[in-house]
């Protein structure tokens, strides 16, 4: 499998493209600030034929390229229905105060062609099977993307840390159950590819990470909490 990526924009967001090799159809997840230049010498690099953008939530610094890439690929864009309206107006997702307009005024609309993901999909593209897990915590409709031995994590979960959750739509205790469910069953050799920062892998944060250990320790008899309070993420 080819997975190639790249921090776009001020955000430093990690767009991914994935696909089966070279030479062949790809998805594109997350593709933020600035992320069509980048995303193009991918694709011609490795000569492939994107099929479709995936997103793990709707915040802006995930999304912020998805119309130019999608229109210029005709191809659709896949996300959670709960985030689907932070397409067309982002500021939803942010703690803008009352008048604060969103980067001075920019106007964000939907890809013309929008499909909503549903938990416990498997999406076959790009010769693929991509297993969709909803992950709400740090957006309502935050998801995870799965395909052998790797996972894709947006803001759910980073190298030593979890996605904040004092935006709109967060609730620290909604992420925790998320991680409990969605990342605690699978293998310590998955390697996590998040949306900011380093790769990881499910056994180094077992190990390391203290909201993961929490959650080993609060199901342990007389076991601590995990810690509380917001962390990365937009």
């Amino acid at each position: 499998m080819l997975v190639a990526g790249f921090p776009a924009g001020s955000f430093q967001t990690n767009c991914y493209v994935v696909a089966p090799a070279e030479g062949e159809e790809c998805v594109i997840i997350d593709p933020g600030q600035d992320a069509v230049e980048g995303l193009d010498e991918i694709v011609r690099e490795y000569r492939l034929k994107p099929v479709a953008v995936l997103l793990t939530h709707g915040h802006i610094d995930h999304m912020w390229s998805v119309v130019p890439v999608c229109g210029a690929r005709d191809v659709p864009a896949w996300i959670h229905p709960e985030d689907r309206e932070l397409l067309s107006d982002p500021g939803k997702g942010l703690s803008l105060q009352a008048g604060q307009m969103l980067f001075g005024g920019l106007e964000f609309t939907e890809p013309d062609d929008v499909r909503e993901l549903s938990d416990g999909a498997v999406l076959k593209l790009a010769g693929m099977e991509i297993t969709v897990d909803h992950a709400p915590g740090h957006t309502g409709g935050s998801v995870t993307f799965r395909v052998p031995e790797i996972m894709f994590s947006g803001d759910l979960l980073f190298a030593g840390s979890i996605g904040r959750t004092d935006l709109p739509g967060g609730d620290h205790e909604t992420i925790l159950r998320s991680l409990a469910t969605v990342c605690l069953p699978l293998p310590d050799e998955t390697t996590v590819l998040p949306g900011h920062g380093p790769q990881t892998t499910i056994g180094r944060e077992r190990a390391t990470n203290p909201y993961l250990r929490g959650l080993l320790d609060q199901q342990a008899p007389g076991g601590d909490a995990p810690p509380a309070g917001p962390t990365r993420g937009l």
